[in-house]
C-alpha cells in the first residue's frame, strides 16, 4: 500500500476540511437509484455474477477520483492520500445469520479483479469468523449489499469526533420501475473529504463504468 501527504495548505478544499475536521465533524450518506439494466443483463450474457460485477464498478468508480481515496492518519495528524483503495465484502451466512469480511484487493482490469474477488467470497464463504483486519488493511472500504429489501434510505452512523474517510456503500435488491431496474445505492462520506457535488459524482461514474463495461460484450 502506498500513500503521499497532502498539504492541508494548498489543499483545493482546505476551508472546507478545516471547518468540518475541527468546527463541525460530520459525515453525510445520501441514497440514489441507480439504472442496473444494462449491467443485469450484461451478467446474464456473460454467465457472471451481478454482485462482483457491480463491485468491479464501484471500485473502479471510488478509485477515480482523489476525494475517494483520502485517509486521516490521526496519530501524526496527517491527510494521506491512497494510490488506491480496496473494497471490503460481507459475505452472508444464511445458516448463522452472521457474515465474515473478505478482503479483495482492486484492480482495474476487469478480469483479473473478477478472479480475485470470486476467490476471496468463496473463502470467506467457508469460514464462520467476523475476520475484521483494520490493521492490515487501511486503505479499504467498506461495500455491503442489503440484498432482501429495495429500500429508499439507509443512514451509516459514526462517531462525529472520529475522522474516519473511508467510503460506506450500502445497496439494496433492485426492483423494475417503468421497465427498468433501478437499485438503490447509498453512499457514505466524511464531510471533510467530501461535499454533495463529492458525493454526487459517485453516482455519474458508476453509470459511466457500468456503460464503459457493458460495451465488452
Amino acid at each position: 500500500m502506498q500513500y503521499r501527504i497532502v498539504d492541508t495548505e494548498t489543499y483545493y478544499r482546505r476551508g472546507v476540511f478545516r471547518h468540518f475536521s475541527q468546527d463541525c465533524k460530520c459525515s453525510v450518506s445520501l441514497t440514489s437509484r441507480v439504472d442496473v439494466t444494462g449491467l443485469k443483463q450484461y451478467s446474464k450474457d456473460t454467465g457472471t455474477r451481478f454482485y462482483l460485477n457491480f463491485l468491479y464498478v464501484l471500485s473502479r468508480a471510488l478509485n477515480a477520483r482523489e476525494d475517494y481515496r483520502l485517509a486521516w492518519d490521526w496519530q501524526n495528524e496527517r491527510l494521506l492520500l491512497w494510490d488506491k483503495i480496496n473494497p471490503t465484502q460481507y459475505v452472508f451466512h444464511a445458516d448463522t445469520e452472521t457474515f465474515s469480511l473478505a478482503y479483495t484487493e482492486y484492480d482495474p482490469d476487469y478480469g483479473v479483479f473478477y478472479a480475485r474477488a470470486l476467490a476471496d467470497l468463496e473463502a470467506a464463504q467457508q469460514s464462520r469468523e467476523y475476520g475484521l483486519d483494520e490493521a492490515h488493511h487501511p486503505n479499504w472500504f467498506d461495500a455491503s449489499c442489503v440484498p432482501w429489501l429495495s429500500y429508499d434510505a439507509l443512514h451509516v452512523e459514526l462517531p462525529d469526533g472520529y475522522l474516519y474517510f473511508n467510503p460506506i456503500v450500502n445497496w439494496g435488491a433492485y426492483r423494475e420501475e417503468n421497465g427498468r431496474l433501478m437499485m438503490p445505492v447509498t453512499v457514505r462520506l466524511n464531510h471533510a473529504a467530501a461535499d454533495g457535488y463529492q458525493i454526487a459524482r459517485v453516482y455519474k461514474l458508476l453509470e459511466e463504468e457500468m456503460e464503459r463495461l457493458c460495451k465488452k460484450r
